[in-house]
C-alpha cells in the first residue's frame, strides 16, 4: 500500500468534480484549514492510506466495526459521532474529492450560491485584518509624532498640551487622514456585520431544540432499524413527512413499556397523552387526548416548496441525504445548512435514475436529447425557478 498523495492517480483525478462534490456532500462538516464539525482535511491524503480513505469516506461506521484502530480513534475523539456513510459514492468520486481537498482551485470573487464555504475560508476577515493592521501602523506613527513633538517642548521648556488635545490637533491638520479611517472603519464594519448577522438570517444548521418527550433515533432508527417511512409515512406520498401521531408510538408501545436508557420515564409519556394504562393494558374511558407538542426542526421559508414524495418516492433519495445520519442521533438536529445554493448543488451532482418508471415515457427522449451522457437533475428541469418557488 503507498501513501495517496504519492499516487499517480491522485493528479489524474478531475479537482472541479471534486470540488462540486465536496460542496454538496461535505461542506457542511468539513472545511480544508479549519475544524467545523469534523476536522480540517487539508493534507489529509499524506496522513492516510488510499485504501482506507476509500473505505473511510464510503462508510465510516463499516470501518469501525471491522475493528481498524484508526477509525475506532477517530470515532472516539468525535464522541462516537460517526460520519455519513455516502456508500453511493464510486473511488473515483472519492479520489475526485481527494484530489480537490489536495489542489484546490484559486479562490474567485462572487456568489457561493448560499453554500457553506470549504477549503480556503470566506476572504472576508482579510480585509478587516488589512484595516486592524493599517490601524495600528497609524497609531504607532501618531503617538511617535506627539512624543516627539512633546520632547521638543519640553527641551525648548515649553508647556505641553494634554495627550487628547494634541491627538485633535495633529487628526484636524490632516482631514484626508481623518476621511480614510472614517471609510476603513465603514467598510470593516459593514463587512463584519454582514458576516456576522446578516449573511446568516435564515440559516439553522446545528438547530437541536429540546423535545417534550426524549425519542431517540439512534434507538429506533439505528439499534432497532425502524424505516423512517413507517413513522414518517406521509414522505413517500406527500409534500410534508409528517409528525408521527401518538397511535403510531403504541404500535409498539403497547407491549414495549421499558426503553433501554430512560426506562419508563419517557414512555409513560405518550401514555399520558393518549390516556393509557399499562397495567390494565386498556385505554382510559372518556379521557382526553393530550396533543404530544413536538418542536419543528427543519424549518424553510414560505416561499419555498420542497415535496418529500418527489425526492423520496420519485427521485429514490434517502432521508440521510437531507437529514444526515438520523440513525446515530439522541437528540435530532439540522444536519445540512438547507440553503437554496446546497439544494441547487445537489441537482446538479445527483445523476436520475432513469429505470424509475416514473420516468419511463420519458427515456427515449432523452436518449435522443442527451446522447447518453449522465443525466443530472438540473438537466431536467431541476434550476427552473419555479420548481421550488411558488
Amino acid at each position: 500500500m503507498t501513501l495517496f498523495i504519492g499516487s499517480s492517480d491522485l493528479y489524474a483525478q478531475d479537482a472541479a468534480k471534486g470540488e462540486s462534490l465536496f460542496k454538496s456532500n461535505c461542506a457542511s462538516c468539513h472545511a480544508l484549514n479549519k475544524k467545523l464539525v469534523g476536522p480540517a482535511l487539508s493534507g489529509v491524503t499524506e496522513r492516510r492510506e488510499e485504501e482506507w480513505l476509500l473505505k473511510w469516506v464510503k462508510n465510516s461506521s463499516a470501518l469501525i466495526k471491522s475493528g481498524d484502530p484508526e477509525a475506532i480513534a477517530i470515532f472516539e475523539e468525535y464522541n462516537k459521532s460517526a460520519m455519513t456513510a455516502f456508500t453511493h459514492f464510486s473511488d473515483e468520486d472519492v479520489k475526485d474529492i481527494l484530489t480537490y481537498i489536495e489542489n484546490p482551485p484559486e479562490p474567485t470573487t462572487g456568489g457561493n450560491g448560499g453554500n457553506v464555504v470549504a477549503g480556503p475560508e470566506k476572504g472576508g476577515s482579510n480585509t478587516s485584518m488589512i484595516i486592524i493592521v493599517a490601524l495600528i501602523i497609524l497609531s504607532a506613527v501618531l503617538f511617535a509624532s506627539l512624543k516627539a513633538k512633546n520632547a521638543l517642548k519640553k527641551a525648548m521648556d515649553e508647556p505641553t498640551d494634554s495627550m487628547f488635545k494634541q491627538t485633535k490637533d495633529w487628526l484636524l491638520a490632516r482631514p484626508g487622514l481623518v476621511v480614510v479611517i472614517v471609510v476603513l472603519l465603514f467598510i470593516g464594519g459593514v463587512q463584519d456585520t454582514w458576516e456576522q448577522v446578516f449573511d446568516k438570517v435564515g440559516m439553522s444548521q446545528g438547530y437541536q431544540p429540546t423535545q417534550p418527550i426524549a425519542f431517540s433515533h439512534k434507538i429506533h432508527a439505528g439499534e432497532q432499524k425502524i424505516d423512517c417511512n413507517y413513522c414518517h409515512s406521509g414522505a413517500r406520498h406527500s409534500k410534508t413527512s409528517g409528525i408521527p401521531s401518538a397511535n403510531v408510538c403504541m404500535n409498539c408501545h403497547t407491549y414495549i413499556n421499558e426503553g433501554p436508557t430512560t426506562g419508563t420515564k419517557e414512555i409513560s409519556k405518550i401514555y399520558e397523552a393518549v390516556g393509557y394504562d399499562p397495567e390494565t393494558r386498556a385505554y382510559k374511558e372518556n379521557y382526553e387526548p393530550k396533543p404530544i407538542e413536538w418542536v419543528k426542526i427543519h424549518n424553510l421559508p414560505d416561499l419555498v416548496y420542497f415535496n418529500h414524495a418527489q425526492h423520496v418516492t420519485a427521485g429514490k433519495q434517502e432521508c440521510k441525504t437531507c437529514h444526515g445520519p438520523i440513525e446515530e442521533m439522541d437528540v435530532v438536529e439540522q444536519f445540512a445548512p438547507l440553503t437554496m445554493g446546497w439544494c441547487i448543488e445537489c441537482h446538479r451532482n445527483t445523476e436520475v435514475n432513469t429505470d424509475n418508471p416514473y420516468y419511463e415515457n420519458l427515456n427515449e427522449r432523452w436518449a435522443e436529447k442527451f446522447h447518453g451522457e449522465k443525466i443530472t437533475v438540473d438537466k431536467i428541469g431541476g434550476l427552473e425557478c419555479g420548481k421550488c418557488h411558488y
